[in-house]
């Protein structure tokens, strides 16, 4: 029998303006994330799963909490995570409303727009390789203390645009772009484990690094790539230098966070949100 319990916000939203010791700012909208205390008095830690995919846990102050990807396509309203063990649960919260403004971008290329059927066939099969590191999840505790920026820059680009290529609408940004010279160092922010590496026809190329239970960054438009598959970084290692690859109108890092396969803003995990 599954029981139903809801969250109240009072205990259920950590600060946005006041980030808890070794967690991420909060902001419960669509590419936000949420941090939901658990009704677990285990020492193991809970198994929790947000739409049929698994949710980073971490144990603070003897509290077990359900840190929390909201997807850029998450709808306004209550939304439910599943406790998984000897008596299966499940807690409710509340996601707010969020419109992200507009970003129209013109590009020469027009095969970056209206791709010919032999780069579908590349974007198609780059696509399953993509999605497989983004769903990527290892039983490790992941460190969420503030990461570190991976690249000094400028913020060209926001997270959650709605983008339109050369008139025609477009998923929405699932990252930030930071502008930087062409060789700027991109560092990892944060000890991670390198699961992926290529060079794909729209993102160019990538890096993928692991973090720990679906916690995953992404790194595209590379110059140079430094590392392969299998290498382990640690926080302020340098990996790779920003570039102009793929679909792109100039040279810039575009960095993204996935979180139980839910694409976030990064900001929220740097400290004061430093990108500008």
């Amino acid at each position: 029998m599954i029981k139903i319990f809801a969250v109240s916000l009072f205990v259920l939203v950590i600060s946005t303006t006041a980030r808890a010791q070794d967690l991420p700012y909060t902001n419960a909208v669509p590419g936000g994330l949420i941090i939901v205390p658990l009704k677990v008095n285990s020492q193991k830690a809970p198994r929790v799963y947000f739409n049929k995919n698994r949710v980073l846990v971490k144990k603070i102050r003897q509290q077990w909490l359900a840190v929390i990807g909201i997807p850029l396509s998450a709808k306004p309203g209550t939304h439910t995570l599943q406790i998984k063990g000897q008596k299966n649960t499940s807690l409710s919260f509340v996601v707010k409303a969020k419109r992200y403004p507009e970003q129209h971008i013109t590009l020469k290329n027009k095969r970056m727009v209206n791709p010919y059927k032999k780069d579908l066939e590349r974007i198609y099969h780059e696509k399953s390789i993509i999605v497989a590191a983004l769903k990527y999840w290892r039983d490790d505790d992941a460190n969420l203390s503030p990461f570190l920026q991976p690249v000094t820059g400028r913020l060209s680009s926001p997270f959650g645009m709605r983008r339109f290529f050369n008139g025609q609408p477009r998923k929405p940004h699932s990252g930030i772009d930071i502008a930087a010279p062409q060789g700027t160092p991109v560092y990892a922010p944060a000890n991670a484990r390198v699961i992926a590496v290529g060079n794909y026809f729209f993102d160019g190329k990538t890096v993928f690094l692991d973090h720990g239970e679906g916690l995953i960054t992404m790194y595209c438009h590379l110059n140079r790539i430094d590392v392969k598959k299998g290498d382990v970084l640690k926080r302020g290692d340098k990996f790779a230098t920003v570039g102009m690859t793929g679909r792109v109108t100039g040279p810039h890092l575009h960095w993204g966070v996935s979180l139980n396969d839910a694409r976030v803003d990064p900001r929220l995990f740097l400290p004061n949100e430093v990108v500008r």
